[in-house]
């Protein structure tokens, strides 16, 4: 049975249930656990081994790990930052951190050293958990960041760091979870803004937790006896959505494959060799997908299929239809939010819409005032926090008061995004509105790539947006005045993408490059990047 049969029926009636106390570990996952067969995780790695874990494995291993962190001195409200690749501790890492208190603060693979001072040192993090690949980064700064104090490696034993494995299998078993409040802080992500470096966006014990009730039951439409696969990588707030959060709220099982790089056609041959019900994945990789030979497989097991993270193309969704028989659902969302709109399973899809309003939000679109705009017209997508503020949501961007506050407008909170809602309710995307970069999934602000290419001694100066993209919808522009005594070419121009690659995390790298003379600004002198960006998209249909 799907878990909406009624889209109305269930917007009108659904009520969140947020109590004073709740952990997600105990209140949730542990419940799950309590039946010593039930699957929560199956994984497969690019050599063909296999993995299985049970709720009452990764239960039992998370407690082991609580014991670890308070042997180390890390505990309840302290934040660890957490950096792996798709392997199995980074659920158990996720798991343990809720259990105790910890703030987890995930981050992607392709961070710098650089990257990892800047986290470490603005979130005052106590504790960093990651592979040897990535600490041999921490070890780069950890001198410059003097509240570590705990290093935890999974992989080889490493000096000066404590080798996840055999410290887990060392831990006495059983760990009562923290009882944390339903306000406090629980997971720490880093999100790109238009200006400055990344900001930090806090959620709490319930408004993941709790909030990701609709992503689940809802969009993905999860049971007990699916297998879910999420492509997302664990550094994005996506995996905390769909590879960690919905599915073991509503019982289900993850599957994970772990690899270096997305790869279309394995994807399919997994989605055609294992049982896999539900589906979820950037519009990218749909994209890529539907390049190859769909009508090479078969996928007998699965059954739903979900884009998020930027609009999906109609063309691809009615590709993806005509071969497997499956609609691409889109969802909406942020990492300061869960899923707040979607193409919900009971509701007639219309290709390219963000669909309708999640059960539990009240989102409109307003203008400058606060009004809630007629049908058919343009302006900010926002929810409403008052008088009744949604789970869901972010409590803050943390240490950031005047971000917090800028982010509200009257009654509402505004996501900087851009829509019009038609007559019959459903959500059409126009834009940012600012100039965050979307790109395969990534979310990308131009200062930081600006930064990174001021760097170099040929820029003088240079703007950043995005530009439209067949594959990726859009990709990272840079336009480069240089300095004198450089001369524009196309080595100089792969030389500028490398130096961004190693100064910043290279999947923010300008896929694209021209060389100016000049930069549109304001009076001021402000850098009018719209003007750039509006002739980059001029005459291109999304």
């Amino acid at each position: 049975m799907p878990n909406m049969t009624d889209y109305d029926a269930t917007y009108a009636s659904f009520q969140w249930d947020v109590p004073e106390d709740f952990n997600f570990a105990r209140d949730t996952f542990d419940r799950w656990a309590a039946d010593p067969d039930k699957l929560a995780l199956w994984w497969v790695d690019e050599a063909g081994r296999e993995e299985k874990r049970t709720f009452g494995q990764l239960k039992e291993e998370s407690e082991r790990l609580c014991h670890v962190f308070r042997s180390q001195g890390v505990g309840r409200g302290d934040v660890v930052v957490v950096v792996l690749p798709r392997l199995i501790e980074w659920w158990v890492v996720n798991l343990a951190c809720l259990r105790a208190g910890i703030v987890v603060s995930p981050g992607t693979t392709q961070l710098t050293p650089k990257d990892m001072q800047f986290r470490c040192q603005t979130a005052d993090a106590v504790g960093v958990l990651t592979d040897n690949a990535n600490a041999a980064k921490v070890d780069e700064i950890k001198a410059a960041c003097p509240t570590l104090k705990s290093f935890i490696v999974v992989g080889e034993d490493r000096p000066g760091w404590t080798t996840y494995a055999g410290a887990v299998a060392g831990a006495p078993a059983g760990m009562p979870a923290e009882n944390t409040k339903s306000t406090d802080p629980a997971i720490l992500y880093f999100t790109s803004g238009t200006t400055g470096y990344p900001k930090m966006t806090l959620h709490t014990q319930a408004s993941y937790p709790i909030g990701h009730y609709v992503t689940g039951h809802f969009w993905l439409d999860l049971t007990p006896d699916d297998l879910h696969w999420n492509l997302s990588d664990t550094g994005w707030a996506k995996a905390a959505w769909s590879s960690f959060f919905a599915p073991w709220i509503c019982g289900a099982a993850v599957f994970v494959q772990h690899a270096a790089r997305f790869d279309p056609a394995t994807t399919l041959e997994l989605l055609q060799k294992y049982p896999v019900t539900t589906l979820c994945g950037a519009p990218t990789n749909y994209r890529m997908m539907v390049l190859q030979d769909l009508a090479a497989y078969k996928f007998p097991r699965l059954r739903h299929c979900v884009g998020a993270g930027e609009p999906l193309n109609p063309e691809v969704i009615e590709t993806w239809r005509q071969h497997t028989g499956l609609t691409i659902r889109d969802g909406y969302g942020q990492t300061e939010t869960v899923l707040i709109c979607g193409n919900f399973p009971p509701i007639e899809l219309r290709y390219g819409s963000m669909g309708k309003p999640s059960p539990g939000i009240d989102l409109q679109v307003i203008d400058e005032e606060g009004t809630i705009v007629p049908p058919n017209t343009e302006g900010d997508v926002a929810i409403r926090v008052r008088p009744v503020r949604p789970a869901g949501l972010f409590r803050e961007y943390w240490k950031d008061p005047e971000k917090t506050a800028a982010s509200y407008r009257g009654d509402w909170y505004v996501t900087g995004d851009r829509a019009y809602r038609d007559p019959e309710g459903y959500f059409w995307f126009v834009g940012r509105a600012d100039d965050v970069i979307l790109t395969s999934g990534y979310r990308i602000g131009p200062f930081e790539v600006e930064s990174a290419l001021i760097e170099h001694p040929a820029v003088a100066e240079s703007a950043v947006v995005s530009s439209p993209d067949e594959l990726r919808g859009e990709v990272v522009k840079a336009f480069v005045i240089l300095a004198p005594g450089y001369q524009a070419s196309e080595d100089l121009a792969r030389e500028l993408q490398e130096h961004v690659k190693k100064v910043t995390a290279p999947y923010k790298y300008p896929r694209k490059i021209e060389f100016v003379t000049t930069l549109p600004k304001t009076i001021s002198g402000k850098i009018r990047r719209i003007e750039l960006r509006q002739a980059e998209w001029a005459g291109w249909k999304k």
